[in-house]
C-alpha cells in the first residue's frame, strides 16, 4: 500500500494560493545551466534533441517537460541541477517540436507518445554505460513516463526507478477542468503557441490533411485536438485520443518503483487525477498528495522547491535498494 500519508510539503503564506504556487515559478524562476546538445535522428526520418548536463557519473536522470515546455525552462534547468548536485548527471529530453528546432514530420509530440522516450532510452543505453536510468517527468511529461512504465511492449533496460510530478493522469476531465473560467489564461497560453507551431507546419507541409480554419478558431483542447492533435496522429477523436493517452489505466501494470506526486489544490487536476486505489493495490506505484503545490509550484517558505528534493530522495532510497538487493 505504498500511498504516502503525511507530505512534508510546507509552503509560505503567499504561496498558499494554487495559482500562485503555479505562475511565479513559471513566469519568475531563473536557472542558469550550461547543456551539451545531441541529436537523434528517428528511423521515421525525425529527430529528438537532447541536453546532457554531466558530471561522469554511473547514474543518469532523463527529465521530460511539461506542455509547451523544454529542457531549457528554468524549471527543468532547475531539476537538472539539483541532480547534479546530487551527483548523477541529468539529460533533458525535448519532446518533437520542443527543442527551439521545428522537428520535420507533421505529427509532434502529445500525451501519449511514450515510444520517443523509448527511442532515448534505447539511445542511451546503446551509446554510454550508464549502470542505472532513472525518470522524471513533469506534467505532460509526467503522463508520457507513466505510461511508458506501465506499457508491456518496452524492455526498461537499465530503469532503477521513475517519478511522475503534477500529472493529468485523466486526460479528459482535466482537460475540462483547464477549461473552466478560472483556469482560462492557461488554456489561451497554451493554445497560442500550439496554434501556432500547426500553422508553421502547414507553411511547411501545404499538404497536410487538417482544416487550417478549425485550427484557428479553436477555443479550448478539445477543439484543438479535434482539430490537428487526433487526426494528425491517428485517433478518431479528441476524446479518442485522451482515452488512449491517458496514464491511469497504465498504472496496475507498473513493476519498477515509481513515485506521483500530485498536489491536492492543483488547479489543471479533479478527482480522477488522484489514483489512491491503483496505489493501494500496488507494490510499485507510489502515490504523494501534498494538500498545496499548485502545478509544478511547490515553493517552500525558504524559496527552496521542494520537489527537487522530495524527488531525489525517493530516487536515491531506490537506488539504494537495488544496492542492497
Amino acid at each position: 500500500m505504498p500511498i504516502v500519508k503525511f507530505s512534508t510539503y510546507k509552503p509560505s503564506f503567499l504561496f498558499l494560493n494554487r495559482h500562485v504556487n503555479t505562475i511565479v515559478p513559471a513566469l519568475f524562476r531563473r536557472t542558469i545551466l550550461d547543456y551539451k546538445r545531441e541529436r537523434i535522428e528517428t528511423s521515421d526520418q525525425d529527430f529528438l534533441d537532447l541536453d546532457f548536463s554531466s558530471i561522469g557519473s554511473s547514474t543518469v536522470v532523463v527529465i521530460l517537460h511539461g506542455l509547451e515546455g523544454s529542457a531549457t525552462n528554468p524549471g527543468l534547468k532547475g531539476m537538472a541541477k539539483a541532480i547534479n548536485n546530487k551527483g548523477w548527471d541529468a539529460v533533458g529530453f525535448n519532446q518533437r517540436g520542443c527543442s527551439g528546432k521545428e522537428n520535420r514530420l507533421v505529427t509532434s509530440y502529445h500525451f501519449g507518445k511514450s515510444d520517443d522516450l523509448n527511442i532515448v532510452i534505447n539511445y542511451i543505453n546503446n551509446t554510454y554505460n550508464y549502470q542505472n536510468i532513472l525518470l522524471v517527468g513533469f506534467s505532460l511529461g509526467g503522463n508520457v513516463v507513466l505510461k511508458y512504465m506501465g506499457e508491456p511492449q518496452w524492455t526498461k533496460k537499465n530503469i532503477t526507478a521513475a517519478v511522475a510530478l503534477s500529472v493529468p493522469c485523466a486526460i479528459g476531465d482535466s482537460v475540462y477542468q483547464v477549461g473552466k473560467w478560472y483556469n482560462k489564461v492557461y488554456m489561451l497560453n497554451f493554445l497560442k503557441t500550439l496554434k501556432q507551431k500547426v500553422l508553421d507546419k502547414c507553411l511547411e507541409h501545404p499538404y497536410m490533411n487538417i482544416d487550417k480554419k478549425q485550427v484557428i478558431t479553436a477555443k479550448n483542447f478539445e477543439d484543438f485536438d479535434n482539430a490537428y492533435t487526433a487526426p494528425i496522429h491517428g485517433f478518431k477523436d479528441a476524446n479518442d485520443y485522451w482515452a488512449q493517452s491517458s496514464s491511469k489505466q497504465f498504472l496496475p501494470s507498473i513493476n519498477v518503483p515509481t513515485l506521483l506526486i500530485n498536489a491536492q489544490d492543483d488547479p489543471f487536476l479533479t478527482a480522477s487525477c488522484f489514483p489512491y486505489r491503483e496505489a493501494e493495490e500496488s507494490d510499485f506505484f507510489h502515490l504523494e498528495t501534498p494538500k498545496k503545490g499548485g502545478h509544478v509550484g511547490f515553493v517552500s517558505a525558504t524559496g527552496i522547491y521542494w520537489h527537487e528534493r522530495r524527488i531525489i530522495a525517493f530516487l536515491a532510497e531506490q537506488l539504494t535498494n537495488v544496492k542492497l538487493s
